[in-house]
């Protein structure tokens, strides 16, 4: 497989993106606040560069739409996945969050030109098995069907609908105008929304603060300007089936900083996984009548 630059913005984001729930199970912060954080911060960074650099570019105004409604969706789907991982546990939250590729497949097959390929679907299959696998199959069957539950699920499909919309805002915009415009309308837009509600912009630690800011550096500006430009130059399917990997990132930088055990069966899921997602990669078109003839 070619190690190209739109591969290697790819790793290098979910590398980034990798350590997120690891900043959320610390609690240090209410979950709708951390996300307009994560938001905000990364548009006051971003917004003096792209104006001083002068690489803003206006868009037109259906695109300028399009982006913000990128914001709208990515920042809902990070809130709602934070109350999610917060009420629940982590394992449950990034399963049933992790099913977006199925979404974006489904989705893709509808109402995009581009059809998802046979290879898509047997990499799919067996990344979820192996994300099943990674977990337990007896947690995967005894899940909690409560408000955590729902939350997570919907925020896999959130991301998948904003990965599709993505996929069509930047085949005509640059990721850096993309990314100014979708933040400053996640960040005005979850704004709102936590003053609403009331939720708490003040009163963190020293510590608290920091891991806010890290969320903004890191897991925002760095992994999804890296995320956003792979997805410009590939496939949304291919996009978000790769992301799966997080979790195995996840886990490993778990049993680092929080002492979480990972077990045989966990080291043979991600294993499976991560094959799943190779597939994907495979340049020739897999046939299932070959395979199951021989």
């Amino acid at each position: 497989m070619k190690i190209t630059k739109p591969r290697l913005a790819l790793i290098g984001g979910i590398l980034c993106i990798s350590i997120f729930p690891i900043l959320v199970k610390l609690r240090l912060a209410p979950g709708l606040i951390s996300a307009f954080y994560r938001m905000f911060f990364a548009v006051i960074l971003l917004l003096p560069y792209v104006l001083l650099s002068k690489n803003f570019k206006m868009p037109t105004l259906r695109f300028t739409l399009l982006a913000a409604l990128c914001g709208v969706l990515f920042s809902s789907d990070v809130a709602v996945w934070n109350i999610a991982i917060q009420d629940s546990s982590a394992t449950q939250a990034s399963l049933l969050t992790n099913l977006s590729p199925l979404w974006v497949g489904i989705g893709s097959f509808f109402f995009l030109n581009t059809k998802p390929a046979t290879n898509f679907w047997i990499g799919t299959a067996v990344s979820l098995f192996g994300m099943v696998t990674l977990v337990g199959f007896g947690f995967f069957m005894e899940l909690n069907f409560d408000q955590a539950f729902l939350f997570a699920v919907l925020s896999g499909i959130l991301y998948s609908i904003y990965l599709l919309v993505s996929k069509n805002v930047l085949s005509h915009v640059d990721v850096l105008s993309f990314m100014t415009i979708s933040l400053l309308a996640s960040s005005i837009y979850l704004g709102i929304l936590c003053y609403s509600l009331n939720q708490p912009f003040t009163g963190f630690s020293d510590m608290g603060w920091f891991v806010l800011v890290l969320q903004a550096v890191i897991c925002q500006l760095c992994a999804w300007l890296s995320i956003s430009y792979a997805t410009q130059h590939m496939r949304a399917t291919r996009v978000s089936l790769s992301l799966l990997s997080q979790a195995v990132i996840t886990s490993i930088l778990a049993w680092l900083f929080l002492e979480e055990q990972i077990t045989l069966q966990m080291v043979f899921g991600g294993i499976i996984l991560l094959f799943g997602i190779r597939i994907t990669f495979y340049d020739k078109t897999i046939s299932l009548k070959k395979v199951f003839s021989k």
